[in-house]
C-alpha cells in the first residue's frame, strides 16, 4: 500500500494535501483497495461547506457504498469533474488523478489533528 509521507490522513481513510490555505482531499490507496472497483462517486457542489469528520459525499463500489468524511472544515472550491465519467481514476491513481475535492480551509490548525503517514501505516496494519 502506498502511503505518501507528504499527506495527512483520517481514521476513515481519507487523505489531505495542504497547499497554503487549500486542502486537496481524496481516499487512500488502502480504501480504494478495500472497496475494489469504484463505479460512482457522489461529491458536493462547489460552494458547499464541509466540516471535519462529517460526510461530504459517497463512493459506490461493486461491493458497497461508503460515506466520504472530510478531513478539514471549509468551503469546497473545486470538484474533480473527471470522476463523473471516470470513477475508476480513484482506483488507478488515488493520490493523483483520483483526487475528489479542494477545500479552502476555515481553520488551518485542524490539520494538526490528522494522522501522519507513520500513524496511518500503523492503523492500516491493525486493520489488515
Amino acid at each position: 500500500m502506498k502511503v505518501p509521507e507528504n499527506l495527512k490522513y483520517t481514521k476513515e481513510h481519507e487523505w489531505a494535501k495542504v497547499e497554503g490555505d487549500v486542502a486537496i482531499v481524496g481516499i487512500t490507496d488502502f480504501a480504494q483497495d478495500q472497496l475494489s472497483d469504484i463505479v460512482y462517486v457522489e461529491l458536493p457542489e462547489v460552494g458547499a461547506k464541509v466540516r471535519q469528520g462529517e460526510p461530504f459525499g459517497t463512493v459506490e463500489a461493486v461491493k458497497a457504498v461508503s460515506d466520504l468524511y472530510s478531513p478539514v472544515t471549509g468551503e469546497v472550491i473545486e470538484v474533480n469533474q473527471k470522476l463523473a465519467d471516470q470513477p475508476e481514476l480513484v482506483n488507478q491513481d488515488p493520490y493523483g488523478e483520483g483526487w475528489m475535492i479542494k477545500v479552502k480551509l476555515q481553520d488551518p490548525s485542524e490539520v494538526e489533528r490528522l494522522m501522519s503517514a507513520e500513524e496511518y501505516k500503523k492503523l492500516i496494519e491493525e486493520e489488515s
